[in-house]
């Protein structure tokens, strides 16, 4: 076992480095949290929150302090002072059961957010840090621990890759037989619905960005095409939704191709600008053409799919409730069957996504995507072209954002210019960030971190872009290349050919 080695420590630089990120939690505070609004009668009034704002500054700093200190082999400090802090913390909060309602609300002023929610997630921290400083104590090799950390995530990404052909089939009977668990509300339903449409969304995305190496910031525009293809075509023209399903996503990889073209020559940074243009062009068109699209007012109205003809809806027969779905099987009518039916078909369609992702992989145009990842002017000298490659990458990718807005249009029943603004690109290129390029198995993870999560906790609303930055920040911190960042080739020179989807 590995002894201590405690390193110099440069407390100057330090608090200097301390200092510095509570600037940056202060000045992200501000902009985020600093000013909340609530209704009042007659409109809407605000209230400061500056005092947030201040003990946020202030963990960041002790935060970054405690972190420098692990670094340096300095982890009994630590141990005690993260141990104290969690241990009064957890008391503040519990307060109210150890000692009594009245003492437990006046002891809970003193805790440092009111939100019951934000306290846990600074117990949890704090929490953190006490456990591995404690770990390190234990091994007595802090300096040996931390170096370690990352073998020791690429062993444990090895074994996921390994034991993926099994875990694959067990997460799909999971998902097939999850609205039947005794806990599968609607409530459960509506967030699986929606974070499997971020998994599709991802999915599609990882072509362009994890196999093609593409960054695309405008990724939402094909999501609006997708959705406003079936939404105007299913109210104009009477169009199923199963017979718009393939245009929509034809639309899509035109307004995809439509992309590529003028981007052809570039790549990186400004590769990345021309997109976020793009994304933005749709969003305003969609905005401005009130003739087509109503403008800000959206489209409401949206037809829902059928089961081969069989609607949803609403009727009465007998003087009682039903669907035509209900009364064919001969069911008794429930609200939730509706939405039991589109989860199925968001699995289905995220499914034939992942299936085909990962068969074209191996194909020579998939290859093609990866040689143009590694190295654009290697893959001209291979006499591969990269307008081609480009092109097919956008194409699909946009597909496959297109097929998932037309389900979104269906879900919501209303669409409107402001359901796909920057953020929503920005959030699905984040799943595949912290998934890791080209890993499917990564993309659904993320997409449960998070989506799930921030629905599963919805006092956080107010804190969401808080947290999700803090999220995207600790994981490049933690694993730069994304949660399964290691994958095999899909094709090696010597040996048999063995494909990535194990890795995701």
């Amino acid at each position: 076992m590995a002894q201590a080695s405690v390193q110099p420590l440069d407390t100057r630089a330090m608090l200097k480095d301390a200092a510095g990120t509570a600037l940056v939690v202060f000045a992200l505070a501000v902009a985020l949290v600093g000013v909340g609004t609530y209704d009042v009668p007659g409109g809407i009034a605000y209230r400061l929150r500056f005092d947030d704002v201040a003990v946020a500054a202030v963990l960041a700093f002790l935060a970054r302090i405690e972190l420098t200190l692990l670094r340096s082999g300095r982890a009994t400090p630590v141990f005690l002072t993260a141990g104290l802090f969690t241990a009064a913390l957890l008391i503040l909060e519990v307060s109210g059961t150890l000692f009594g309602p009245a003492t437990g609300a006046m002891l809970k002023h003193y805790a440092p957010f009111q939100s019951p929610v934000l306290v846990w997630v600074v117990l949890l921290a704090g929490l953190v840090f006490t456990i591995r400083a404690g770990r390190l104590i234990w091994l007595a090799g802090a300096t040996a621990e931390t170096a370690g950390a990352d073998a020791a995530m690429d062993q444990l990404v090895v074994r996921i890759r390994e034991a993926a052909p099994y875990i694959g089939p067990l997460l799909i009977a999971f998902a097939l037989v999850l609205p039947f668990l005794p806990f599968a509300d609607r409530r459960v339903i509506d967030i699986a619905i929606l974070v499997m449409t971020y998994v599709m969304l991802g999915w599609g995305l990882n072509i362009v960005v994890g196999l093609a190496g593409l960054l695309d910031l405008g990724y939402v525009a094909f999501y609006a095409v997708g959705a406003y293809s079936y939404a105007l075509l299913g109210l104009h023209y009477g169009f199923g939704f199963w017979l718009c399903l393939p245009f929509a996503g034809l639309m899509a990889a035109s307004a995809g191709v439509l992309l590529g073209f003028p981007v052809l020559r570039l790549r990186g940074d400004y590769l990345a600008i021309v997109t976020l243009g793009f994304g933005e062009m749709i969003r305003v068109t969609l905005l401005n053409w009130q003739s087509l699209t109503h403008g800000p007012n959206g489209i409401s109205g949206i037809p829902r799919p059928t089961f081969f003809g069989l609607s949803f809806d609403e009727i009465v027969v007998g003087g009682e409730r039903t669907t035509e779905f209900h009364q064919f099987f001969g069911l008794p009518y429930a609200t939730v069957d509706k939405f039991v039916f589109l989860y199925y078909l968001i699995l289905a369609l995220a499914l034939i996504t992942n299936l085909f992702t990962l068969r074209v992989r191996k194909l020579p145009i998939g290859r093609a995507w990866e040689a143009l990842r590694e190295d654009e002017i290697a893959c001209r000298s291979l006499g591969i072209n990269p307008t081609n490659t480009k092109l097919t990458a956008f194409a699909l990718g946009a597909m496959f954002g297109g097929i998932a807005g037309s389900f979104f249009a269906t879900r919501q029943t209303f669409i409107s210019p402001e359901s796909f603004t920057f953020i929503e690109s920005a959030v699905i290129l984040a799943i595949v960030v912290l998934g890791g390029f080209g890993s499917q198995i990564g993309v659904v993870l993320a997409a449960v971190l998070l989506i799930g999560l921030p629905e599963v906790f919805r006092d956080l609303q107010q804190f969401r872009m808080l947290a999700f930055g803090a999220a995207m920040v600790g994981i490049m911190l933690w694993r730069p290349a994304g949660l399964i960042s290691r994958r095999e080739p899909t094709l090696r020179l010597n040996g048999r050919p063995r494909s990535g989807s194990a890795g995701g």
